[in-house]
């Protein structure tokens, strides 16, 4: 089954490039194993020609640059982009489904998403004309002082495979509403919905070099990105270990970074609960994408008085999961993104069981589905805090259960981690759930829900979950510097230095 788009290449200054090694990686659909396509690889040849063309797009012509052109300017691409994006929803669900597994409901929702992220921060650069030459309040009249919102510069955009093309919006779409000009390199295991994004900002005429596209790995492309002297700010999405080498690389220039994580993140159900209800969240906060979502709360810890009952009813909501091809309908759960992906669950799974823990459900591959990464929706118990499954990120379907007897051990449990991304209570009795939510060491927190996620509310988290934040004013702030302006508008001299009246 091949992908229906032409093959692509490498998206540099407004046009297609061959790498300059012309190298290409395969693209494996995971429901099948096989290979549906491929895609450039981009080596440090590549990220030099890129990062030039973005400097290029920032001075091209004096005074009508990207970086000085008016948000209203700037507002125009970014709602054409997202009508083009709306056009071609269909077709970028699917592609997104082959290409990382995401089941396709999810997938189009994901598109959606796309399309309101661009028109969100489309506002919002319009909203930056206004905010220019903001006064600024002073203790004395003889200064007048005022604010300009400038944009960072050249910006590295470093995205994962979860969730392709939005994750890569949650970047490009504030970036360029800032002014800068962006490098966007994808996660070499889902980069066909970002090259198909290159070729809708051709088709709606983005100036050349504002958006470059590199696909190709880690190593040879988000290395020499990461640490590229003429990259003036990185923002990075994916595990705590890479972005602590992103880290490392951007300090040797004091490049500033920001970093969004891995996370281990607990969902607390008291014991007050409508226990079919809390349950769904339960499944929803773990099992939704495949379990592949770094905020996923899979560390469940359930008041002991109703555990074996609430456990009970996960079960009988997971054996109604359907399982399948992501593009079949009602599919729930499709296959985890890779082959690597897939053992790395597994590998969990069984160190789990050899530790002690108990598989209450799931812990291999569904019986019906011989080819494909596919992993059952798995859940864990007799797990102590001592255990790889409870304290290390799995980003597959596994759910890990403790129990508690009171809110102080709820609490303790919960914020025993070095993550700190995302974190959920679900009770009836709000006082408690407002005590547990400022109690919580995260940036994310749920109330009587789990996962859901706004374009206009922060993200981010704390600890090695990262720092800084994505999404609402905060995303585009990622990517403004703030210069302050102040005047000496006296028409009587400073007198700080005053001629002595006698030698």
């Amino acid at each position: 089954m091949a992908i229906p788009v032409a093959p692509r290449q490498l998206f540099i200054d407004g046009e297609w490039k061959q790498p300059v090694l012309k190298k290409r990686i395969p693209i494996v659909n995971p429901t099948t194993e096989e290979k549906i396509g491929d895609i450039p690889a981009a080596t440090s040849e590549d990220v030099e020609l890129a990062v030039a063309a973005a400097r290029r797009a920032l001075t091209r012509n004096k005074g009508s640059d990207w970086s000085t052109a008016s948000g209203l300017v700037r507002a125009r691409y970014l709602r054409a982009i997202a009508d083009k994006i709306k056009d071609r929803k269909s077709e970028l669900a699917k592609l997104e489904a082959m290409d990382c597994g995401k089941p396709l409901e999810e997938a189009a929702w994901d598109i959606d998403d796309v399309a309101g992220c661009f028109e969100y921060y489309a506002d919002l650069a319009e909203g930056l004309d206004a905010k220019q030459k903001a006064p600024v309040s002073l203790p004395m009249d003889t200064f007048k002082s005022y604010v300009l919102h400038e944009p960072v510069g050249v910006v590295g955009l470093i995205t994962p495979w979860n969730y392709p093309m939005l994750m890569a919006t949650w970047k490009v779409a504030p970036a360029l509403a800032a002014g800068c000009a962006a490098i966007l390199k994808p996660s070499e295991l889902a980069s066909v919905t970002c090259l198909e994004l290159a070729d809708i900002c051709m088709e709606v005429g983005l100036p050349p070099g504002v958006l470059n596209i590199l696909t190709g790995l880690g190593p040879e492309a988000g290395a020499p990105l990461a640490s590229h002297p003429h990259v003036d700010k990185i923002a990075f999405t994916g595990s705590s270990a890479t972005g602590s080498k992103i880290m490392t690389a951007a300090a040797q220039l004091l490049k500033p970074v920001s970093l969004e994580l891995g996370g281990k993140s607990p969902i607390i159900v008291f014991e007050d609960v409508d226990l079919d209800k809390a349950a769904e969240w339960t499944i929803f906060g773990c099992f939704w994408t495949n379990g592949q979502i770094c905020s996923a709360t899979s560390r469940l810890i359930v008041h002991e008085s109703i555990a074996a009952e609430f456990l009970n009813r996960i079960v009988k909501w997971i054996e109604n999961i359907k399982i399948s091809d992501p593009l079949e309908e009602g599919c729930r759960l499709g296959p985890v993104v890779s082959r690597g992906q897939y053992e790395k669950i597994l590998k969990f799974i069984e160190t789990a069981k050899r530790e002690g823990a108990t598989i209450l459900t799931g812990g291999s591959r569904p019986e019906h589905l011989k080819k494909g990464f596919f992993v059952q929706p798995t859940v864990i118990t007799d797990v102590t805090t001592s255990m790889q499954i409870w304290r290390e990120e799995v980003f597959g379907p596994v759910l890990a259960v403790k129990t508690f007897s009171n809110e102080e051990e709820a609490i303790e449990l919960a914020n025993d981690t070095h993550y700190g991304l995302g974190a959920a209570v679900i009770s009836n009795d709000l006082g408690r759930c407002e005590r547990v939510t400022k109690a919580f060491q995260a940036g994310i927190v749920w109330i009587n829900c789990s996962q859901p996620c706004f374009t206009q509310a922060p993200w981010g988290g704390k600890k090695r979950s990262g720092f800084g934040r994505e999404l609402g004013e905060w995303g585009l702030n990622n990517y403004l510097n703030v210069k302050q302006v102040t005047q000496y508008i006296s028409d009587e001299p400073w007198g700080w230095y005053r001629k002595p009246s006698k030698l």
